[in-house]
């Protein structure tokens, strides 16, 4: 297996700790219980598609995590395993955004948008009711009216707000070739 990166570990430190501020405290209730329309995803698909897959798990589950346990219960497992699967499917995807290389343009763009309306369809629709049904016994109208709502504000907030943080961080990336040499 390869080692991740000082870079990458920092950039899971510092994803963790976003995910958990803004799922913890921007947090907007949508009107189904215990389901809020929450930003972190943006900052989830952004950080997934700069650093790959395992570094959008470990934001995903330890963000998760953290803001479960911030409310003073124990994690809802079948949620942090959801969180986890958004950022392992949209750091999938992380080279064809070309993000990382500063080339995000309107086929990065494209594929930002299908990786995270994919990871959140998946978690949200699937993951998440199914481990809810199987692990603590929901009722399946329940889960499945939570998962459509966290899907669809997902999707929208990780969408539109994570696709102009990445299209503003690929203006900050220096391209290469960019650098001339002074004479």
């Amino acid at each position: 297996m390869k080692k991740m990166s000082i870079k990458t570990v920092v950039a899971v430190g510092i994803g963790a700790a976003l995910f958990f501020v803004l799922g913890r405290f921007v947090a907007i209730p949508s009107g189904i219980p215990n389901t809020n329309i929450s930003v972190q995803y943006a900052v989830l698909g952004l950080l997934a598609a700069l650093y790959g897959p395992v570094a959008g798990a470990l934001i995903g589950f330890i963000g998760h995590t953290l803001i479960d346990l911030s409310w003073g219960g124990a994690p809802w497992w079948s949620w942090v395993i959801a969180s986890t699967v958004v950022g392992i499917v949209a750091g999938v995807f992380s080279k064809k955004t070309g993000l990382a290389e500063g080339e995000f343009n309107g086929k990065g763009l494209c594929w930002f948008a299908v990786s995270n309306v994919i990871a959140h369809l998946a978690a949200w629709l699937v993951i998440a009711p199914g481990l809810d049904i199987l692990i603590y016994a929901e009722p399946a109208n329940k889960v499945f009216a939570q998962g459509g709502m966290a899907a669809l504000a997902n999707i929208l907030t990780t969408v539109i707000i994570g696709g102009l943080l990445s299209f503003a961080y690929s203006k900050t990336v220096a391209k290469k070739g960019s650098l001339d040499t002074e004479e």
